[in-house]
Protein backbone atom coordinates (compact mmCIF):
# COMPACT_ATOMS: atom_id res chain seq x y z
CA UNK A 1 0.00 0.00 0.00
CA UNK A 2 1.56 3.30 -1.02
CA UNK A 3 1.10 6.24 1.30
CA UNK A 4 0.33 9.77 0.19
CA UNK A 5 3.38 11.91 -0.48
CA UNK A 6 4.04 15.38 0.95
CA UNK A 7 0.91 17.45 0.58
CA UNK A 8 1.82 21.14 0.50
CA UNK A 9 5.34 21.53 -0.81
CA UNK A 10 8.76 21.86 0.73
CA UNK A 11 7.95 24.86 2.90
CA UNK A 12 5.90 22.76 5.31
CA UNK A 13 8.01 19.62 5.14
CA UNK A 14 9.94 20.23 8.41
CA UNK A 15 6.68 20.68 10.34
CA UNK A 16 5.23 17.52 8.85
CA UNK A 17 8.34 15.52 9.52
CA UNK A 18 8.28 16.57 13.17
CA UNK A 19 4.69 15.32 13.54
CA UNK A 20 4.91 12.28 11.29
CA UNK A 21 4.69 9.79 14.18
CA UNK A 22 1.67 11.40 15.81
CA UNK A 23 -1.63 9.53 15.44
CA UNK A 24 -4.24 11.06 13.16
CA UNK A 25 -6.88 13.18 14.95
CA UNK A 26 -9.66 10.58 14.68
CA UNK A 27 -7.55 7.50 15.41
CA UNK A 28 -9.63 5.16 17.57
CA UNK A 29 -12.97 6.57 16.37
CA UNK A 30 -15.23 4.02 14.68
CA UNK A 31 -17.66 5.14 11.99
CA UNK A 32 -20.39 2.99 10.43
CA UNK A 33 -20.97 4.17 6.86
CA UNK A 34 -24.48 2.95 6.01
CA UNK A 35 -24.73 5.14 2.94
CA UNK A 36 -24.48 5.03 -0.83
CA UNK A 37 -23.70 7.23 -3.83
CA UNK A 38 -22.23 10.60 -2.77
CA UNK A 39 -23.15 12.76 0.25
CA UNK A 40 -22.85 10.05 2.91
CA UNK A 41 -19.85 8.23 1.44
CA UNK A 42 -18.05 11.54 0.91
CA UNK A 43 -18.61 12.57 4.52
CA UNK A 44 -17.37 9.22 5.80
CA UNK A 45 -14.32 9.32 3.55
CA UNK A 46 -13.33 12.65 5.10
CA UNK A 47 -13.59 11.05 8.53
CA UNK A 48 -11.46 8.14 7.32
CA UNK A 49 -8.85 10.53 5.94
CA UNK A 50 -8.55 11.94 9.46
CA UNK A 51 -7.86 8.50 10.87
CA UNK A 52 -11.29 7.11 11.78
CA UNK A 53 -11.94 3.40 11.33
CA UNK A 54 -14.72 3.62 8.75
CA UNK A 55 -16.70 0.42 8.22
CA UNK A 56 -18.85 0.59 5.11
CA UNK A 57 -22.00 -1.51 5.54
CA UNK A 58 -23.12 -2.60 2.07
CA UNK A 59 -26.07 -4.66 0.84
CA UNK A 60 -25.10 -8.07 -0.57
CA UNK A 61 -24.93 -8.55 -4.31
CA UNK A 62 -24.51 -5.04 -5.69
CA UNK A 63 -23.10 -3.13 -2.73
CA UNK A 64 -23.05 0.66 -2.97
CA UNK A 65 -24.90 1.67 -6.15
CA UNK A 66 -21.91 3.78 -7.20
CA UNK A 67 -19.75 0.68 -7.63
CA UNK A 68 -21.47 0.09 -10.97
CA UNK A 69 -22.09 3.70 -12.00
CA UNK A 70 -20.65 6.12 -14.58
CA UNK A 71 -21.22 4.13 -17.77
CA UNK A 72 -17.67 3.00 -18.40
CA UNK A 73 -15.67 0.10 -17.04
CA UNK A 74 -12.41 0.00 -15.15
CA UNK A 75 -10.28 -3.14 -14.90
CA UNK A 76 -12.37 -4.34 -11.97
CA UNK A 77 -16.09 -4.04 -11.18
CA UNK A 78 -15.89 -0.72 -9.31
CA UNK A 79 -16.37 2.67 -10.98
CA UNK A 80 -13.86 5.51 -10.77
CA UNK A 81 -16.52 7.48 -8.90
CA UNK A 82 -16.69 4.83 -6.20
CA UNK A 83 -12.91 4.71 -6.00
CA UNK A 84 -12.80 8.48 -5.43
CA UNK A 85 -15.24 8.48 -2.51
CA UNK A 86 -14.42 5.37 -0.54
CA UNK A 87 -10.73 5.24 0.32
CA UNK A 88 -9.73 4.61 3.94
CA UNK A 89 -12.72 2.32 4.54
CA UNK A 90 -13.38 -1.35 5.16
CA UNK A 91 -16.34 -3.09 3.53
CA UNK A 92 -18.73 -5.39 5.38
CA UNK A 93 -21.66 -7.01 3.58
CA UNK A 94 -24.85 -7.28 5.66
CA UNK A 95 -28.42 -7.98 4.66
CA UNK A 96 -30.23 -5.60 7.01
CA UNK A 97 -33.57 -7.02 5.83
CA UNK A 98 -32.74 -10.26 7.63
CA UNK A 99 -32.88 -10.78 11.38
CA UNK A 100 -29.40 -12.30 11.33
CA UNK A 101 -28.01 -9.32 9.43
CA UNK A 102 -29.48 -6.94 11.99
CA UNK A 103 -28.04 -8.98 14.85
CA UNK A 104 -24.55 -8.50 13.42
CA UNK A 105 -25.32 -4.83 12.77
CA UNK A 106 -26.35 -4.24 16.38
CA UNK A 107 -23.08 -5.79 17.54
CA UNK A 108 -21.23 -3.34 15.33
CA UNK A 109 -23.31 -0.46 16.68
CA UNK A 110 -22.16 -1.29 20.19
CA UNK A 111 -18.57 -0.59 19.13
CA UNK A 112 -19.23 2.55 17.06
CA UNK A 113 -18.94 6.26 17.80
CA UNK A 114 -20.62 7.63 14.66
CA UNK A 115 -23.17 6.26 12.17
CA UNK A 116 -24.02 7.93 8.87
CA UNK A 117 -26.92 6.75 6.69
CA UNK A 118 -28.64 8.24 3.65
CA UNK A 119 -31.67 6.09 2.93
CA UNK A 120 -35.00 7.72 2.21
CA UNK A 121 -36.75 8.79 5.44
CA UNK A 122 -38.56 5.84 7.00
CA UNK A 123 -36.42 3.10 5.45
CA UNK A 124 -34.09 2.70 8.43
CA UNK A 125 -37.10 2.49 10.74
CA UNK A 126 -38.58 -0.31 8.62
CA UNK A 127 -35.24 -2.09 8.83
CA UNK A 128 -35.22 -1.60 12.62
CA UNK A 129 -31.92 0.25 12.27
CA UNK A 130 -33.20 3.75 13.07
CA UNK A 131 -31.77 5.96 15.80
CA UNK A 132 -34.49 5.15 18.34
CA UNK A 133 -33.70 1.46 17.97
CA UNK A 134 -29.91 1.51 17.87
CA UNK A 135 -29.43 4.02 20.68
CA UNK A 136 -30.64 1.27 23.03
CA UNK A 137 -27.44 -0.56 22.18
CA UNK A 138 -25.20 2.52 22.36
CA UNK A 139 -26.34 5.69 24.10
CA UNK A 140 -23.23 7.64 23.09
CA UNK A 141 -23.70 6.98 19.36
CA UNK A 142 -23.81 10.04 17.08
CA UNK A 143 -26.27 9.10 14.34
CA UNK A 144 -26.54 11.23 11.17
CA UNK A 145 -29.28 10.82 8.59
CA UNK A 146 -28.72 12.42 5.19
CA UNK A 147 -31.69 12.80 2.86
CA UNK A 148 -32.95 14.96 0.05
CA UNK A 149 -35.26 17.19 2.09
CA UNK A 150 -34.86 16.23 5.74
CA UNK A 151 -36.75 13.86 8.00
CA UNK A 152 -39.77 16.15 8.51
CA UNK A 153 -41.88 18.52 6.44
CA UNK A 154 -44.12 18.26 3.36
CA UNK A 155 -41.28 17.11 1.09
CA UNK A 156 -39.63 14.67 3.51
CA UNK A 157 -40.84 11.55 1.71
CA UNK A 158 -39.62 12.59 -1.70
CA UNK A 159 -36.59 10.95 -3.29
CA UNK A 160 -33.79 13.48 -3.11
CA UNK A 161 -30.93 13.90 -5.55
CA UNK A 162 -28.56 16.76 -6.22
CA UNK A 163 -30.50 17.92 -9.29
CA UNK A 164 -33.78 18.21 -7.37
CA UNK A 165 -32.06 19.98 -4.47
CA UNK A 166 -30.43 22.50 -6.80
CA UNK A 167 -33.75 23.21 -8.51
CA UNK A 168 -35.93 23.41 -5.42
CA UNK A 169 -33.45 25.37 -3.28
CA UNK A 170 -33.16 28.20 -5.79
CA UNK A 171 -29.58 27.42 -6.85
CA UNK A 172 -30.64 26.80 -10.45
CA UNK A 173 -32.56 30.08 -10.52
CA UNK A 174 -29.26 31.98 -10.31
CA UNK A 175 -27.11 29.64 -12.42
CA UNK A 176 -26.48 30.27 -16.11
CA UNK A 177 -26.91 33.41 -18.18
CA UNK A 178 -29.75 35.97 -18.09
CA UNK A 179 -32.68 34.83 -20.21
CA UNK A 180 -31.16 31.40 -20.84
CA UNK A 181 -32.61 27.96 -20.10
CA UNK A 182 -32.23 26.39 -16.63
CA UNK A 183 -28.67 25.37 -15.82
CA UNK A 184 -27.44 23.41 -12.82
CA UNK A 185 -24.10 24.02 -11.19
CA UNK A 186 -21.53 21.91 -13.01
CA UNK A 187 -20.47 20.15 -9.81
CA UNK A 188 -22.91 18.52 -7.32
CA UNK A 189 -22.99 21.38 -4.83
CA UNK A 190 -25.94 20.00 -2.85
CA UNK A 191 -24.42 16.53 -2.49
CA UNK A 192 -20.92 17.66 -1.58
CA UNK A 193 -22.22 20.56 0.52
CA UNK A 194 -24.44 18.24 2.52
CA UNK A 195 -21.54 15.84 3.02
CA UNK A 196 -19.44 18.69 4.40
CA UNK A 197 -22.19 19.99 6.68
CA UNK A 198 -22.83 16.46 7.96
CA UNK A 199 -19.12 16.04 8.73
CA UNK A 200 -19.08 19.30 10.68
CA UNK A 201 -22.17 18.23 12.62
CA UNK A 202 -21.01 14.72 13.52
CA UNK A 203 -17.62 15.97 14.69
CA UNK A 204 -19.27 18.59 16.87
CA UNK A 205 -21.71 16.04 18.28
CA UNK A 206 -18.90 13.55 18.83
CA UNK A 207 -16.95 16.09 20.89
CA UNK A 208 -20.11 16.75 22.88
CA UNK A 209 -20.68 13.04 23.45
CA UNK A 210 -17.11 12.69 24.73
CA UNK A 211 -17.99 15.23 27.42
CA UNK A 212 -21.51 14.05 28.30
CA UNK A 213 -21.56 10.37 27.35
CA UNK A 214 -24.71 11.01 25.33
CA UNK A 215 -24.92 10.91 21.56
CA UNK A 216 -27.57 12.57 19.44
CA UNK A 217 -29.45 12.42 16.17
CA UNK A 218 -28.45 14.65 13.22
CA UNK A 219 -30.87 15.47 10.41
CA UNK A 220 -29.02 16.73 7.30
CA UNK A 221 -30.47 17.37 3.86
CA UNK A 222 -29.31 18.29 0.38
CA UNK A 223 -32.05 20.94 0.18
CA UNK A 224 -30.86 22.80 3.25
CA UNK A 225 -27.20 22.49 2.28
CA UNK A 226 -27.93 24.13 -1.05
CA UNK A 227 -29.98 26.86 0.63
CA UNK A 228 -27.09 27.53 3.01
CA UNK A 229 -24.89 28.51 0.04
CA UNK A 230 -27.25 31.33 -0.96
CA UNK A 231 -25.68 34.03 1.23
CA UNK A 232 -25.17 36.75 -1.39
CA UNK A 233 -28.25 35.90 -3.42
CA UNK A 234 -30.82 35.82 -0.62
CA UNK A 235 -29.16 38.82 1.03
CA UNK A 236 -29.89 40.79 -2.13
CA UNK A 237 -33.53 39.73 -2.00
CA UNK A 238 -33.98 40.37 1.73
CA UNK A 239 -32.10 43.64 1.54
CA UNK A 240 -33.43 45.14 -1.69
CA UNK A 241 -36.55 43.15 -2.44
CA UNK A 242 -35.30 42.23 -5.90
CA UNK A 243 -35.34 38.59 -6.90
CA UNK A 244 -31.87 37.30 -7.83
CA UNK A 245 -31.37 36.26 -11.45
CA UNK A 246 -28.56 34.42 -13.28
CA UNK A 247 -25.52 36.58 -13.97
CA UNK A 248 -23.31 34.22 -15.93
CA UNK A 249 -19.82 34.65 -14.48
CA UNK A 250 -20.56 38.08 -12.99
CA UNK A 251 -20.96 38.94 -9.31
CA UNK A 252 -23.74 40.61 -7.32
CA UNK A 253 -21.40 42.60 -5.11
CA UNK A 254 -18.93 44.28 -7.44
CA UNK A 255 -18.05 45.00 -11.06
CA UNK A 256 -15.99 44.26 -13.04
CA UNK A 257 -15.68 40.75 -11.58
CA UNK A 258 -16.25 38.07 -14.21
CA UNK A 259 -14.96 36.34 -17.32
CA UNK A 260 -13.92 38.71 -20.09
CA UNK A 261 -13.03 38.10 -23.72
CA UNK A 262 -9.43 38.34 -24.88
CA UNK A 263 -7.64 37.88 -28.20
CA UNK A 264 -7.61 34.08 -27.85
CA UNK A 265 -10.54 33.25 -25.59
CA UNK A 266 -11.57 34.24 -22.08
CA UNK A 267 -9.98 34.84 -18.70
CA UNK A 268 -11.35 35.98 -15.35
CA UNK A 269 -10.50 39.14 -13.48
CA UNK A 270 -11.88 41.28 -10.68
CA UNK A 271 -11.41 44.94 -9.81
CA UNK A 272 -13.44 44.55 -6.62
CA UNK A 273 -12.81 47.92 -4.98
CA UNK A 274 -12.18 51.50 -6.03
CA UNK A 275 -8.40 51.25 -5.73
CA UNK A 276 -8.30 48.23 -8.04
CA UNK A 277 -10.71 49.90 -10.47
CA UNK A 278 -8.42 52.92 -10.79
CA UNK A 279 -5.43 50.63 -11.21
CA UNK A 280 -7.25 48.71 -13.94
CA UNK A 281 -8.02 51.89 -15.87
CA UNK A 282 -4.37 52.93 -15.61
CA UNK A 283 -3.13 49.51 -16.73
CA UNK A 284 -5.45 49.56 -19.72
CA UNK A 285 -4.55 53.13 -20.59
CA UNK A 286 -8.23 54.04 -20.35
CA UNK A 287 -8.19 57.18 -18.19
CA UNK A 288 -11.49 58.30 -19.71
CA UNK A 289 -13.29 55.48 -17.89
CA UNK A 290 -12.39 56.93 -14.49
CA UNK A 291 -14.54 60.02 -15.00
CA UNK A 292 -17.33 58.30 -16.90
CA UNK A 293 -20.42 58.81 -14.68
CA UNK A 294 -21.62 55.31 -15.52
CA UNK A 295 -18.52 53.80 -13.90
CA UNK A 296 -17.51 56.26 -11.20
CA UNK A 297 -18.46 54.08 -8.20
CA UNK A 298 -19.07 50.39 -7.68
CA UNK A 299 -22.88 50.87 -7.56
CA UNK A 300 -22.59 52.77 -10.85
CA UNK A 301 -20.57 49.96 -12.39
CA UNK A 302 -23.04 47.34 -11.17
CA UNK A 303 -25.91 49.29 -12.67
CA UNK A 304 -24.12 49.48 -16.02
CA UNK A 305 -22.33 46.13 -15.95
CA UNK A 306 -23.04 45.12 -19.55
CA UNK A 307 -21.76 48.32 -21.15
CA UNK A 308 -18.84 48.35 -18.71
CA UNK A 309 -17.69 44.92 -19.93
CA UNK A 310 -18.17 45.99 -23.54
CA UNK A 311 -15.81 48.91 -22.92
CA UNK A 312 -13.22 46.81 -21.13
CA UNK A 313 -13.24 44.10 -23.79
CA UNK A 314 -12.30 46.72 -26.40
CA UNK A 315 -8.94 46.69 -24.63
CA UNK A 316 -8.80 43.06 -23.52
CA UNK A 317 -9.34 41.77 -27.05
CA UNK A 318 -5.99 43.23 -28.15
CA UNK A 319 -3.89 40.68 -26.19
CA UNK A 320 -4.06 37.02 -25.20
CA UNK A 321 -5.51 35.77 -21.95
CA UNK A 322 -2.13 34.72 -20.57
CA UNK A 323 -0.65 38.13 -21.36
CA UNK A 324 -3.46 39.92 -19.57
CA UNK A 325 -3.37 37.62 -16.54
CA UNK A 326 0.36 38.25 -16.18
CA UNK A 327 -0.03 42.03 -16.58
CA UNK A 328 -2.93 42.33 -14.16
CA UNK A 329 -1.33 40.18 -11.49
CA UNK A 330 1.83 42.27 -11.76
CA UNK A 331 -0.07 45.35 -10.56
CA UNK A 332 -2.12 43.55 -7.91
CA UNK A 333 -5.37 43.00 -9.80
CA UNK A 334 -6.82 39.49 -9.25
CA UNK A 335 -6.93 37.52 -12.51
CA UNK A 336 -6.78 33.92 -13.61
CA UNK A 337 -6.72 31.58 -16.58
CA UNK A 338 -9.78 29.47 -17.29
CA UNK A 339 -8.63 25.85 -17.03
CA UNK A 340 -10.31 22.58 -17.78
CA UNK A 341 -10.19 19.96 -15.01
CA UNK A 342 -7.23 18.13 -16.59
CA UNK A 343 -5.36 21.41 -16.89
CA UNK A 344 -6.14 22.37 -13.29
CA UNK A 345 -5.02 19.05 -11.84
CA UNK A 346 -1.87 18.96 -13.98
CA UNK A 347 -0.98 22.62 -13.48
CA UNK A 348 2.26 23.38 -11.66
CA UNK A 349 0.24 24.55 -8.65
CA UNK A 350 -2.14 21.59 -8.70
CA UNK A 351 0.84 19.23 -8.74
CA UNK A 352 2.62 21.20 -6.01
CA UNK A 353 -0.47 20.97 -3.80
CA UNK A 354 -0.76 17.25 -4.62
CA UNK A 355 -4.39 17.39 -5.70
CA UNK A 356 -3.95 14.20 -7.68
CA UNK A 357 -2.57 11.22 -5.83
CA UNK A 358 -2.13 7.61 -6.89
CA UNK A 359 -3.24 4.70 -4.73
CA UNK A 360 -2.35 1.03 -5.05
CA UNK A 361 -5.43 -1.11 -5.71
CA UNK A 362 -5.72 -4.91 -6.08
CA UNK A 363 -7.84 -4.71 -9.25
CA UNK A 364 -6.74 -1.45 -10.83
CA UNK A 365 -3.03 -1.60 -10.05
CA UNK A 366 -2.70 2.14 -9.52
CA UNK A 367 -5.77 4.34 -9.35
CA UNK A 368 -5.91 8.13 -9.17
CA UNK A 369 -7.71 9.90 -6.33
CA UNK A 370 -8.44 13.55 -5.64
CA UNK A 371 -5.97 14.84 -3.09
CA UNK A 372 -6.78 16.18 0.36
CA UNK A 373 -8.59 19.51 0.10
CA UNK A 374 -7.07 20.86 3.31
CA UNK A 375 -3.66 20.12 4.74
CA UNK A 376 -2.97 19.25 8.37
CA UNK A 377 0.68 19.95 9.03
CA UNK A 378 1.05 18.24 12.41
CA UNK A 379 -0.92 15.11 11.55
CA UNK A 380 -1.14 15.04 7.75
CA UNK A 381 -3.88 12.89 6.31
CA UNK A 382 -2.79 9.74 4.54
CA UNK A 383 -4.25 6.82 2.68
CA UNK A 384 -3.91 3.64 4.69
CA UNK A 385 -6.58 1.62 2.86
CA UNK A 386 -7.50 1.47 -0.80
CA UNK A 387 -11.22 1.72 -1.65
CA UNK A 388 -12.47 -1.67 -0.46
CA UNK A 389 -13.70 -4.53 -2.57
CA UNK A 390 -17.30 -5.48 -1.83
CA UNK A 391 -17.42 -7.37 1.45
CA UNK A 392 -13.63 -7.56 1.63
CA UNK A 393 -13.50 -7.09 5.41
CA UNK A 394 -16.66 -8.85 6.58
CA UNK A 395 -14.93 -11.73 8.39
CA UNK A 396 -12.16 -9.47 9.67
CA UNK A 397 -14.48 -6.90 11.24
CA UNK A 398 -16.91 -9.43 12.71
CA UNK A 399 -13.97 -11.26 14.23
CA UNK A 400 -12.78 -8.03 15.86
CA UNK A 401 -16.11 -7.59 17.65
CA UNK A 402 -16.00 -11.09 19.10
CA UNK A 403 -17.85 -13.23 16.59
CA UNK A 404 -15.89 -16.43 16.04
CA UNK A 405 -15.99 -18.56 12.91
CA UNK A 406 -18.90 -20.64 14.20
CA UNK A 407 -20.96 -17.55 14.98
CA UNK A 408 -20.26 -16.07 11.54
CA UNK A 409 -21.17 -19.38 9.91
CA UNK A 410 -24.45 -19.42 11.84
CA UNK A 411 -25.24 -15.88 10.71
CA UNK A 412 -24.47 -16.84 7.13
CA UNK A 413 -26.81 -19.82 7.31
CA UNK A 414 -29.60 -17.48 8.45
CA UNK A 415 -29.13 -15.06 5.56
CA UNK A 416 -27.02 -12.32 7.16
CA UNK A 417 -24.78 -11.89 4.14
CA UNK A 418 -26.95 -13.05 1.25
CA UNK A 419 -29.28 -11.02 -0.99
Amino acid sequence: MSEVMDQAGNALAPQRAAGAARPLPLAGVRVLDVSQVMAGPYSCMLLGDLGADVIKIEPPGTGDQTRGAMGFKMKGPDSMGFLNMNRNKRSVVLNLKSEAGREAFYELVKTADILVENYRPGVMKKLKCDYETVQRYNARLVYASISGFGQTGPWAGRPGFDLMAQAMSGVMSVTGHPGGPPVKAGVPVADIGCGLFATYAVLGAYIGAKNTGEGQYIDASLFEAALAFSVWDISEYWGRGTEPIPLGTANRMSAPYQAVKSKDGYFVMGATNQKLWLQLCETLGRAELVDDPRFRTNPDRLAHREVLIEELEKSFITRTSDEWVESLLAVGIPAGTMYSYPEAFESAHGRHRQMRMDIDHPNEGTVSNIGFAVKLTGTPQRVTRHPPLLGQHTDEVLGEIGLDAAAVESLAARGAFAP
